[in-house]
């Protein structure tokens, strides 16, 4: 039953994560421009949800079976390692639910994380936390854990998560305030989600999460330096930090929930 629950959660994670780089290559725009609708060999991104949902590539290129080539400058093709999403979610499906167990959060984190892989996806290209999805998310993470909280054998405090969710959030906006260009708005509203996520589990919890992504950041920025391709006021994108720090509290915090 328990190596079923892995399996289960793994082939969800991989179902979900190859329609990630369709959505990542609509995504990954700047602020000002609008959501991408055609391939870079021009063709209309049609299918399901207006063409949000479907294989990486488009369906002309899939048919005349030939690779769309990227330019020397430019946006990401839709085409572009599309194998790397569905294994980081399947990979982060299967480690919570190894974890979790049977338990009503565990529907909740794998409902979470495919969104949170296209969200570090989208940042890791362009910099950006699009609010059509931070905002949504902020919202439903809450809701979703008092869901949880109201069937039976759930490991967690929906009031924890709904204050870790508000705590985290007031703090990464205190640090936008402080600098703006080291934290962007997108990071506060994704703090919002990520934070009742971990505050599910308690305090303790909140601050492994939060830390885990601050010391990942830091060294992935120490790296930039010291192998010369950014410096200390090199801008880097934060979500995938903080969404990897998030995953090692839930982890950490399901371990401890167990009996």
């Amino acid at each position: 039953m328990f190596v079923t629950l892995i399996a289960v959660a793994a082939l969800w994670g991989a179902a979900t994560g190859l329609l990630v780089p369709r959505a990542a290559y609509r995504l990954s725009v700047e602020p000002e421009e609008p959501w991408r609708d055609r391939c870079e060999a021009g063709h209309e991104l049609a299918g399901p949800a207006r063409g949000w949902l479907g294989a990486p590539a488009c369906a002309a290129c899939a048919t005349a079976r030939r690779p769309v080539v990227a330019p020397a400058t430019g946006p990401v093709p839709v085409g572009r390692r599309p194998v790397v999403a569905p294994v980081l979610a399947a990979l982060a499906c299967a480690a919570l639910a190894a974890v979790t167990g049977p338990r009503p959060e565990l529907a909740v984190w794998l409902l979470l994380a495919p969104f949170a892989v296209l969200l570090a996806t989208v940042d890791a290209r362009v910099h950006r936390l699009p609010d059509p999805l931070t905002l949504p998310l902020a919202a439903a993470t809450p809701l979703l854990l008092l869901g949880a909280e109201l069937l039976p054998y759930d490991a967690g405090s929906w009031l924890h998560a709904l204050l870790g969710g508000l705590a985290l959030g007031a703090g990464y906006f205190v640090l936008f305030l402080i600098r703006p260009s080291g934290m962007g708005l997108g990071d506060v509203k994704l703090a919002l989600s990520l934070g009742a996520a971990l505050g599910w589990y308690g305090w303790g919890i909140l601050f492994v999460g939060t830390f885990a992504a601050f010391l990942a950041g830091s060294l992935y920025g120490l790296g930039l330096v010291l192998a010369r391709r950014g410096s200390r006021k090199s801008a880097i994108p934060f979500g995938p930090f903080m969404i990897g720090g998030a995953l090692v509290g839930l982890v950490l915090g399901a371990l401890s929930a167990s009996p």
